[in-house]
Parts: structure tokens; C-alpha cells; sequence
């Protein structure tokens, strides 16, 4: 039997939930196989499973396709249903044990503590007890909701025993990396309060070994966009170039979406402008009830892969008013950076969470939470603002964006290793 030269595993929530990570990990398979290796194996959920779970799903028909070497895994539960959970989960498990079995160095990348970091950790375990010395080299990347959906909850809650778990499982791996520096700073933070109630020592661990690798844009998507197809994309929508606000992102009250139809509704600009939401999530339906019979606001629920960068092109502005939550707090915002690639009208967020270190000074900033303030800064934006002022928003933007490109990501993530003297 025949082995590839070299693998990376990627243990993700992919396609087609709508979730920035499901992106990263695409991104870096595609990246991988230009970087020497052959195989790439996404682990993920069966689709059942994902829909039963309320996730926010893409179409599944206009799903993009894979590059030829990168395989999508979606294992079966184990058991039955006398094991009420992890049955997927040792689906998982039990289908990396398999890869690791076979003599090809491998890399492992899990994002998502709960449960994919645990299902690397495990695996390996399992594999090295039962004599199959794989050649294995992990990574473990804590994403935005690891800490403010499970340690916070678990702090909260006085369930320290949890938050022991997810940091012992977290820093079992070779390396540990953080998708920001503000995640990096909770992450810290986190493991401080932990240590406090339990003796332990995650803190120094955390400040000594987590690292920042940046979310992985596929940067071709979104720049050099045909006009042509902007166009088209736009009329189909019934849709009009700099004639309408953006907010492309999940539809939930973390996103900042009722305060942006709160603050449309008193914006002079609402004459010229209509406001698109396009996206699903929790809160869609009462988004929907909100914005009751008012025909300057269009929902767009079926926005795929394709037509994202070109609705994002043509704005006149992209608004994301991301607000902190108990739940979920925006520790980077890749729709944000995927903007600044595509151009088009001038983005205005806030400064919640991470959202800084992906715009930087190329954007304008309201206070989270702070109707008003948006209101002046839409207006100001869609009726005031220069043409100059805009191209130097849109220029800037997307240099900075470019240190997010996929390619840059990856190679900081997984350095390659120099060939020896003489070795061609």
C-alpha cells in the first residue's frame, strides 16, 4: 500500500455552516496543497446533524466545490441511541485514530476547543497507547466563541472543573494559537480566574505559548471583480449600485443587526438608500417583524459564496455594529476584512472585541450600542462624504486586508522547512 508523502488534517465545523472558521479551514486546505501536501482531510458533521443542531446553513446546492486532493470526512455517530451525546463526536475520534495509523506524517489542525480540540487530543492518545506511533504534529486554534460561549459560560456558572478541562486539553497540544490578539488577552485572562479559584498554573502557560494567526481570506475572491458581474448580480436582486446599506453577516443580536434597523429608520438617507440584510441566524424572524411592511429594507436569506463579494462591491456603505454579549463577542470579524478586499462603499463597525485589529484605521467607528451615533455615521457617509474620501478609505482597506491572505496566513501558521545545503 501506498502512503502520501504528507497530510493535514483540519478537525472543523465546514461547509456549509456559515461560520468564518468553516472558511478558514478551506482556505487553508487549498493553500496546503501548494505547500507539499498531498492529502488534506476535513473532519466535520454529518449535514443532518448540522441542520438538527439550528446552525445556519449556506444553500447546499451552491456549495463551492474542493480542489481535488482535499477530502471531506463527515463519520457517522458510533452507537446508538443509548449514548445520548458524543456519538458523533466518537465518530470523529474514531476515524482520526484511523488516519493516524497509517505511516504518513501528519499535521493536525482543530479549531474549536469544544469538542474538536478534544477529539485531536483524544485521538492521539488512543493511537500512541495502541502502539501505532504516529508521526503527528498538533495544533490547536481557539476561535471567538471557545472563550465567550464556553469558558466564560463555565466561569460564570462556578463550573471550574469544565474550564480546567478545556485549558488542560487546549495546552496538550504542540502548539497553541489564538485567532486575534484580543482572543489571545481572554484567553490569558480566562486562565487567570481559573487559577485563582483552582491552584492551577494555565495563565503563565497561555502568556508563554499562545500565539495570533489571523484569519485566512482567500483574497482572489474578492478582488479584480468584473463590473460586468457586479452589475448583473445587483439587478437580479432588484439592487443598484451605491443604492443600498450592507449588512452581510449572521443575523443575530450580537452582530449589532436590531440596532442598525432601529437607526435605519431615522436616517435621512433612507430616501436614497435601501437597507439590505443578507444572512439566517437566530434572531432572522424577528429582525423580519421589526422591519414589518417597510419596503426600503430587503432580506436576503440564500447569499452564497459567489454572490457575497459582489453585493459587498456594489454598497454604498457596509455596516457591521457588532455589540459584546454574554454569549458571543466579535474577536476579529472576517466579513469585515473580506470587505476591505472587495472595495466598494466605506465600512463602518465599532470597536468591539477584535474588530480593530482587522480594520485598523481604514474605517469608521461608532460606539457599540450607540443609535445615534449611527445614524450620523451613515448619513454622513452615504450623503456627506467625499469621492477622495472614499477611495482613500477603500485603497487603504484593502492593503491592509492583504496581510490576511490566505497563502500569508498559512505560511506563518505552518512554516515550511528549508531545504538542507545542497538539496535541491
Amino acid at each position: 500500500m501506498t502512503h502520501p508523502p504528507r497530510r493535514l488534517v483540519i478537525v472543523v465545523r465546514a461547509d456549509p455552516v456559515i461560520c468564518g472558521h468553516s472558511g478558514e479551514a478551506r482556505n487553508l486546505a487549498e493553500v496546503a496543497l501548494t505547500r507539499g501536501f498531498a492529502d488534506v482531510r476535513l473532519l466535520t458533521w454529518p449535514i443532518p446533524t448540522l441542520q438538527a443542531a439550528g446552525l445556519p446553513l449556506k444553500p447546499l446546492d451552491r456549495l463551492l466545490p474542493y480542489s481535488a486532493g482535499i477530502t471531506v470526512e463527515r463519520p457517522e455517530a458510533v452507537g446508538d441511541y443509548r449514548v445520548p451525546d458524543g456519538r458523533h463526536q466518537a465518530g470523529l475520534t474514531g476515524r482520526l485514530v484511523e488516519l493516524l495509523a497509517e505511516p504518513v506524517p501528519t499535521t493536525c489542525l482543530s479549531m474549536y476547543l469544544a469538542p474538536h480540540t478534544s477529539v485531536v487530543v483524544e485521538a492521539v492518545a488512543a493511537a500512541r497507547a495502541a502502539g501505532f506511533a504516529p508521526d503527528i504534529h498538533t495544533v490547536a486554534k481557539a476561535v471567538g466563541s471557545d472563550v465567550t460561549n464556553v469558558i466564560r459560560s463555565c466561569l460564570r456558572e462556578g463550573r471550574f472543573g469544565a474550564a480546567t478541562v478545556l485549558f488542560t486539553t487546549f495546552l496538550a497540544n504542540d502548539e497553541v494559537v489564538a485567532v486575534s490578539e484580543y482572543t489571545r488577552e481572554e484567553i490569558v485572562a480566562s486562565a487567570e480566574q481559573v487559577d485563582a479559584l483552582c491552584g492551577t498554573t494555565f495563565a503563565e502557560q497561555c502568556r508563554r505559548r499562545v500565539t495570533v494567526s489571523y484569519p485566512p481570506i482567500d483574497s482572489a475572491a474578492f478582488l479584480d471583480l468584473d463590473p460586468a458581474q457586479v452589475d448583473a448580480a445587483l439587478a437580479r436582486r432588484g439592487l443598484e449600485r451605491d443604492g443600498y446599506i450592507l449588512f452581510l453577516s449572521r443575523v443575530t443580536r450580537a452582530k449589532g443587526i436590531d440596532d442598525l434597523l432601529t437607526a435605519f429608520r431615522q436616517m435621512r438617507c433612507r430616501s436614497r438608500v435601501k437597507l439590505v440584510v443578507a444572512g439566517t441566524g437566530p434572531m432572522l424572524e424577528q429582525v423580519q417583524a421589526m422591519a414589518g411592511d417597510d419596503d426600503r429594507v430587503v432580506f436576503l436569506t440564500d447569499v452564497d459564496d459567489h454572490e457575497k463579494p459582489l453585493l459587498m462591491r456594489g454598497c454604498a456603505v457596509y455596516v457591521l455594529p457588532t455589540k459584546p454579549e454574554p454569549d458571543f463577542v466579535e474577536t476579529f470579524g472576517i466579513a469585515l476584512a473580506e470587505k476591505m478586499l472587495a472595495g466598494g462603499g466605506p465600512i463602518i463597525t465599532t470597536m468591539t472585541g477584535g474588530t480593530i485589529e482587522a480594520v485598523g484605521d481604514t474605517a469608521v467607528i461608532v460606539e457599540a450600542g450607540d443609535i445615534a451615533g449611527l445614524v450620523a455615521a451613515v448619513d454622513r457617509v452615504v450623503l456627506d462624504m467625499s469621492a477622495a474620501e472614499r477611495q482613500d478609505l477603500e485603497f487603504r482597506a484593502r492593503a491592509r486586508a492583504m496581510s490576511f491572505d490566505r497563502a500569508v496566513v498559512f505560511d506563518t501558521l505552518f512554516p515550511q522547512e528549508a531545504p538542507a545545503v545542497g538539496v535541491l
